[in-house]
């Protein structure tokens, strides 16, 4: 036993050494292409360059490491926003610095060894103050009259470094305005074969994943409680992932929760990040809010039945999902609508007769092409499919997690209308 533990501590280990080398070429890569290759040796600019490509990765892995040790909210917050900000950044910036390299290499084959380029430009490059340090005036008027000419290496450079640059902050800063200005909201009929008449048109207003805490505070909380209440929802889904952080740090955060207003009121289950949050104070929080908790339970409604199941990750604790117990013993002559935080529950929802699951987790991959790696552990990364006789719905979510960033895959609230095939 004691051989294997130490097997996998070495395994583990061997990973980790080669993830951080990689995350290192990586940054030394954008380093090299954004400061080196267009700077000059001790020049201002490339100290500059220098500090940010080494202040934002110290940063971001600063942020996760804060977080996981439940530091102070507020220092978590400073350090934060730059942190994963630069996270966003750097995705984009490395995509648009490979498809940079071919242009790169053929603007170098072609062409003289230097490019004219105006004075004024180079009195604004680093070689202007080189210039002006030099005690000799007559050495420098001399200078100044080749100064016109910069080695096409680092004109190029500069050209799609700079093009890299601004694509990757444009990209970033739409992305990042995405979600703070909060989700929108979308609306989808699912027709279900066994809902009575009566219940024709329920509706139930979903939200997922609104990940509150040392990024998005109280103001979001605000913001998705007005969007949710305005859509006059008949019920209110919240399936998981509602905070990143303790009851201590964010209570302030969610204390607009209680304002939610549905005429079935507002449902919770756990995600997975409840369980990196202190999942049992958060248990009894959101009841306190005046959410009904759902943990492998069920309650009857007007023409069907709504069951929810804890999250995966309860598993570690002993609390982990319960089909049995939440929907073992029902009438499955009724209409079953099942709250699952995970889309991979769906076998087991199919093999309970479950109607229609409703699932968030995936973010819809939240940062492009994210969506192709969520595809690969998720069997629906967004939208409605049908699985046997099991249709299953997945929100992008409200919010997001890491980067306040969203790129290809825009936040969402859904209002789900029960739709009777009877009607």
């Amino acid at each position: 036993m004691v051989v294997v533990i130490v097997l996998v501590g070495i395994v583990v280990l061997a990973l980790c050494l080669v993830v951080l080398a990689l995350f290192g070429a990586l940054h030394w890569y954008v380093w090299r292409r954004l400061v080196r290759d267009t700077t000059t040796a001790g020049s201002r600019g490339r100290r500059v360059g220098t500090a940010v490509v080494v202040a934002g990765p110290l940063l971001l892995v600063g942020s996760a490491v804060a977080e996981l040790a439940s530091a102070p909210l507020p220092f978590v917050r400073i350090i934060a926003w730059p942190g994963y900000l630069w996270g966003a950044l750097f995705v984009y910036l490395l995509f648009a610095l490979f498809v940079g390299e071919p242009v790169r290499l053929v603007l170098l084959r072609f062409g003289e060894k230097s490019v004219t380029v105006p004075v004024a430009a180079v009195a604004s490059a680093d070689s202007a103050s080189e210039l002006n340090a030099l005690p000799d005036t007559a050495v420098r008027s001399q200078l100044a009259a080749t100064a016109d000419r910069m080695p096409r290496r680092v004109f190029v450079s500069r050209i799609v470094g700079g093009a890299a640059v601004a694509a990757a902050a444009t990209t970033v800063g739409s992305g990042t305005y995405s979600v703070l200005d909060g989700p929108s909201v979308k609306h989808v009929a699912v027709p279900l074969a066994k809902l009575p008449r009566r219940a024709d048109g329920f509706r139930i207003t979903v939200v997922s994943d609104i990940h509150l805490g040392p990024i998005l505070g109280r103001g979001f909380a605000e913001r998705v409680v007005h969007t949710v209440n305005d859509t006059q929802p008949d019920l209110i889904a919240i399936v998981g992932d509602l905070v990143d952080g303790s009851v201590e740090h964010l209570r302030s955060a969610v204390e607009p929760l209680a304002d939610l207003h549905a005429r079935h009121g507002a449902f919770f289950v756990t995600g997975n990040h409840e369980y990196f949050s202190g999942a049992e104070q958060w248990i009894d929080h959101v009841q306190e809010l005046g959410m009904h908790l759902l943990a492998n339970a069920r309650t009857e409604l007007p023409g069907f039945d709504l069951a929810g199941v804890n999250d995966l990750q309860g598993e570690r604790t002993g609390h982990g999902p319960d089909f049995g117990k939440a929907l073992g013993d029902r009438d499955r002559s009724r209409t079953a609508v099942l709250l699952a935080h995970q889309p991979v529950l769906i076998d087991d929802a199919v093999a309970h007769g479950v109607d229609l699951q409703l699932s968030g987790h995936t973010h819809g991959g939240q940062i492009w092409p994210g969506n192709y790696l969520a595809g690969l552990v998720n069997p629906t990364v967004a939208g409605l499919e049908r699985y046997g006789d099991t249709q299953l719905y997945v929100t992008r979510g409200a919010g997001a997690w890491g980067p306040p960033v969203r790129v290809g895959a825009p936040s969402d609230i859904t209002v789900v209308e029960l739709v009777s095939r009877q009607a």
